[in-house]
């Protein structure tokens, strides 16, 4: 699913972001451990300017903990980057942050210095949720929506940390498919700019595949079937989902699917691992080839066309 939505202030916070992002100590990108590489916003990785990042696996209660393991495990691999998962008891965990912080940036830890750390995430990734509990009291809007945060604030905090927040931000074109389908199915998107249906049956597929027992479990199935599309019809006939003529209502089932993942009621889901992203980003690496061939091959033949065109004139 392709998925391209980026109001006007996602586009102004990433230009005011690029502006500020030479003065700061420290990057946190807030994650949605669910779904840690298609959360990831690509734009931090261009904008941060080597500069070292807490990644926190954040709504880590309803992803499966051993994934979100694997997932802290994996990140850590890379030079300069601390990850931490953090769950619904936010407020016993959160001076990890400015521990993490203060070890990062040991040069800037001191009676007259300041860290200077900016706070990332995209939409519904709970960042405002986060920054509360950081700040002891209610400094950021929350909300179960995606596109809250609206502008950028700076937030003092304990140990001598000035918090820069910035407003929850996609990137302009989600380029892998998959990804498109775990931002719709976890929320980071508008529910007005995806196709329940769609986006149930990429969840239904992968949940089939890899937690099946938690399917049989909260739809009361003894046995599931092979395709998605069949686990809908039957889940939703379970659930009572009849419109007229006796057929499934496959659209409501979708968004019974769609909310129950969300709300973590089928139980600790994770829709990705590091292995998927990796072949993933090759299919992505491949794609931008594909389309680059294609322009320069449209530009060829415009140049050509031109230089018909110029030599008829003669």
């Amino acid at each position: 699913m392709a998925i391209q939505w980026f109001p006007g202030h996602m586009n102004k916070a990433r230009n005011e972001i690029k502006e500020i992002m030479p003065q700061m100590d420290v990057i946190i990108e807030v994650l949605d451990a669910r779904i840690p590489y298609s959360s990831e916003n690509p734009m931090v990785a261009t904008l941060r300017e080597g500069k070292p990042v807490i990644k926190i696996l954040n709504k880590a209660d309803l992803a499966d903990p051993k994934m979100t393991q694997t997932w802290k495990d994996y990140f850590e691999q890379e030079n300069g980057v601390k990850a931490i998962a953090f769950g619904n008891d936010k407020a016993a965990e959160v001076h990890r942050i400015n521990e993490l912080c203060k070890k990062l940036v040991p040069h800037k830890v001191g009676a007259d210095k300041q860290i200077k750390a900016m706070i990332m995430g995209i939409p519904n990734v709970g960042k405002s949720t986060l920054i509360n509990v950081l700040a002891g009291r209610i400094v950021a809007k929350t909300g179960n929506e995606p596109a809250v945060t609206k502008a950028q604030q700076r937030i003092k905090l304990d140990d001598g940390i000035m918090l820069y927040d910035t407003p929850g931000m996609l990137w302009p074109k989600v380029e892998n498919e998959n990804s498109g389908y775990r931002l719709g199915a976890t929320g980071a998107i508008r529910d007005t700019a995806i196709e329940y249906e769609e986006v149930a049956s990429y969840t239904a597929e992968y949940l089939l595949h890899a937690y099946p027992e938690l399917l049989k479990a909260r739809y009361k199935l003894d046995e599931l079937p092979e395709s998605d599309w069949e686990f809908v019809e039957m889940a939703g006939k379970k659930r009572g989902c009849i419109r007229g003529g006796n057929q499934i209502d496959t659209y409501k089932m979708s968004e019974i699917l769609i909310n129950e993942l969300r709300d973590g009621v089928i139980g600790r889901i994770t829709m990705e691992t590091p292995a998927m992203r990796e072949e993933e980003e090759i299919m992505v690496a491949e794609l931008r080839a594909a389309a680059e061939a294609k322009k320069q091959a449209k530009e060829e033949e415009k140049k050509q066309r031109r230089a018909r065109a110029r030599k008829n004139r003669r």
